[in-house]
């Protein structure tokens, strides 16, 4: 009895130490592990024996919401901020992007859209990849990144390596403010004449008369000069003789 009793004990040793061993040597999965912590009560207790409860997770949802959501009503108060500064400083946020593609030639096309519903792709473009980035028609700031200083044109998506749906998004935005006059654009100088207004010019005045109807020639002078044959002539009017009145 004492030594079936003793195998069992040292059988139960044997599998505590195997099992405290590993969470020993990794502290770290300690920490991963959802272990309720109480005062008064040791690390490892069976679940049926926890009497405090966890803390509700929609209160830290609401923090992050909050955090994600200051920007929502004035979303250039995000490029003057200090998280801002500190992860891009003075260049765009496009600067620096690569997307991940197979092989060594990049695609000709940015991809559709990096948000599908719930899912994100793995290398989201500058725009998708920080929520706080949003595209207003006021956000001038951001806006002026993607324009040329030098054209005033818009990049290509090509070039900033944003996604086809915010580069549409990006387009409307800038539309809407060079409208509101929030952005600079400049229009060709084109200096107008006159005589491009006038009823002078030969493209909008009276056409003349033909000079067969004032004095009587022909239109073409070569043509009064040609003598048909009469031998053709005759022929021609016993052919259409019937139809000739």
């Amino acid at each position: 009895m004492a030594a079936s009793i003793q195998r069992t004990v040292r059988v139960f040793l044997r599998l505590s130490s195997s099992t405290l061993h590993p969470l020993r040597q990794y502290p770290s999965i300690l920490q991963r592990l959802p272990v309720r912590t109480c005062p008064g009560l040791p690390l490892l207790v069976p679940p049926s024996h926890f009497y405090c409860k966890a803390a509700p997770l929609h209160e830290d949802s609401g923090q992050a919401a909050g955090a994600v959501s200051r920007y929502n009503d004035r979303p250039w108060d995000y490029l003057e901020s200090e998280d801002y500064i500190e992860r891009y400083g003075t260049s765009p946020v496009w600067e620096g992007y690569r997307r991940n593609h197979k092989g060594g030639i990049p695609p000709q096309k940015t991809r559709k859209t990096c948000i599908r519903g719930v899912k994100i792709s793995g290398n989201p473009c500058p725009i998708c990849r920080d929520p706080n980035i949003i595209i207003h028609h006021q956000n001038v700031k951001l806006l002026q990144q993607f324009i040329s200083p030098h054209t005033g044109m818009v990049y290509d998506s090509t070039r900033t390596g944003v996604c086809r749906k915010q580069q549409k998004k990006l387009n409307e935005a800038i539309n809407t403010a060079q409208d509101h006059g929030l952005i600079p654009f400049q229009i060709p100088f084109v200096e107008y004449s006159g005589e491009d207004y006038s009823n002078s010019h030969d493209a909008v005045g009276t056409t003349p008369s033909p000079p067969s109807l004032t004095t009587g020639d022909t239109w073409y002078k070569w043509y009064s000069e040609i003598t048909p044959d009469e031998k053709e002539v005759a022929k021609v009017k016993k052919l259409y003789k019937a139809y000739l009145k």
